[in-house]
């Protein structure tokens, strides 16, 4: 019994092994793009008229009887054919036109079965036959177009095309997806020549544009270099403020110490200039003690004796006393002009002193005014007592001519003597006669050449008063010199 049991199980076994493997070898299924023909048995198709003899699956499975029907599969995938075809326009003008043309199978009943009946075992052949469709039509309608139309409106040739095309292309049960013209060659230059002035005017509106482009961006260049200019003017401007006020602070502390240093020499100063002041007042009261008050003293003293002698002599020295007198004043006038000249000079020499003596310092300049103002003080309280001393004396020749006369012949014989014997300075050998006598004689004669009496004494005096000396020489009353015989053996 149990063996009946296997076996029956082992039959059962092998009879599901069995229907599995047939099931297997009967069943098919359509894939997504592809469709099934399956003929050998008569079948009624929606859309297909009846006595077709095959049946078509798409998308699903279904069973075929292994011996009774043959099954075949018919591509649902998408197709391309290039398209080069030589065509003739409307003008007469040769064109190669170039293109693709995108086709696939129809997903419908018909056009599956219009395919399979011509296609099914040629499948590879399908784009060729497709290419000479699109060929025969491309060169028809080509022929009744011009080269500007197919230029300007490419849409309108393809729809033509597909117009065209789609009635053979439906009896084919296949379908266009895309048609595309990729390219017009003109092997004649036709459209090259009919695109120059188009070229040429596009030419020049690039060559305007671009050259307003360059001017545009030369200014555009030219206002960033001025700016960069400005900027760079602005940084150093402002650098050189930075900088004028590093070295005005660096200024500032060198200046510290000089400062200070000329703040205490300040001070040093303002006490020499009290000390100067002091000591040209010192000066001033000396000057009037030992200068002023002798010469106040002798003019008194000469104008005493003068005013004793004067009454005794007024009337015969009158006339001489008013010339003399013309002269001391014009000679005191010139002295007194030349006091104040002098004056005048030591003061400008004191204020160009300190006039550069104030650079280095205002109280230096403080201290040298003060002595130049000294310096000329003194000189004018000198030529003050010089010009009262000339007064004293012109007094004294206008009231006593006789007396001063005496009186500076006394202080100046010497001179006179000495002008005298300058006459002989030149002679080598002398030979006297008479002894003594002769050299008494010699030597009177000698002291006459050089002037006698009041002439020799007024020219003396005179020459005493303009220039404080005697004269070297002494002349005659005429002006004529006088010589001296001599022997020379």
């Amino acid at each position: 019994m149990p063996m009946v049991v296997g076996v029956v199980a082992g039959v059962a076994v092998a009879a599901v092994l069995v229907l599995i493997g047939l099931f297997k070898l009967m069943w098919r299924v359509a894939e997504p793009n592809e469709a099934l023909i399956i003929s050998g048995s008569k079948h009624r198709t929606e859309g297909i008229e009846e006595g077709l003899g095959f049946r078509i699956v798409t998308g699903r499975g279904t069973l075929v009887m292994p011996g009774v029907q043959a099954v075949c599969k018919l591509s649902l995938d998408l197709n391309e054919t290039e398209l080069q075809v030589d065509c003739v326009t409307h003008q007469g003008i040769p064109l190669k036109v170039r293109g693709v043309v995108i086709f696939k199978v129809g997903d419908d009943f018909v056009s599956i079965a219009n395919a399979a009946r011509r296609f099914l075992d040629q499948q590879k052949l399908m784009s060729e036959r497709v290419h000479n469709v699109f060929a025969g039509h491309l060169r028809s309608i080509v022929g009744g177009l011009t080269v500007e139309d197919m230029i300007r409106d490419r849409e309108k040739l393809t729809g033509q095309t597909r117009a065209a095309c789609g009635t053979e292309m439906e009896k084919l049960g296949l379908i266009v997806d895309s048609l595309q013209i990729h390219e017009i060659e003109d092997p004649t230059g036709y459209i090259q020549n009919l695109a120059m002035p188009h070229a040429a005017a596009v030419q020049r509106d690039a060559r305007i544009a671009q050259a307003e482009a360059n001017r545009l961006a030369t200014e555009a260049e030219q206002q960033s270099f001025a700016r960069m200019a400005e900027a760079t003017r602005d940084s150093e401007i402002l650098q050189a403020g930075y900088q004028a006020e590093r070295d005005k602070a660096a200024a500032k502390a060198r200046q510290a110490g000089p400062l200070a240093e000329a703040g205490a020499r300040q001070e040093v100063v303002v006490q020499e200039t009290r000390v100067a002041e002091l000591e040209a007042h010192r000066r001033e009261q000396q000057l009037q003690a030992d200068v002023r008050k002798p010469a106040d003293a002798a003019a008194y003293e000469t104008r005493t004796l003068a005013e004793a002698d004067r009454d005794a002599r007024i009337s015969s020295a009158q006339a001489k006393a008013k010339e003399t007198e013309l002269a001391a004043a014009a000679e005191a006038t010139r002295v007194k002009t030349a006091a104040s000249a002098e004056a005048e000079a030591t003061k400008a020499r004191g204020e160009a002193a300190a006039q550069a003596t104030r650079a280095t310092g205002a109280a230096e300049a403080a201290a040298a005014q003060a002595r130049g103002l000294a310096e000329a003080e003194a000189a004018k309280a000198k030529g003050l007592a010089e010009a009262e001393a000339i007064k004293a004396r012109a007094a004294a020749l206008a009231e006593n001519q006789e007396a001063v006369v005496a009186q500076q012949l006394a202080e100046n014989w010497p001179e006179i003597v000495k002008a005298g014997a300058s006459a002989f300075g030149n002679v080598d050998n002398m030979v006297l006669l008479n002894g003594a006598d002769g050299m008494a004689d010699m030597f009177t004669k000698a002291l006459t050449m050089g002037g006698t009496g009041l002439g020799l004494a007024r020219q003396l005096l005179a020459s005493m008063d303009r220039g404080g000396q005697a004269p070297q020489g002494a002349a005659s009353p005429n002006g004529q010199a006088r010589t001296v015989p001599v022997d020379d053996k």
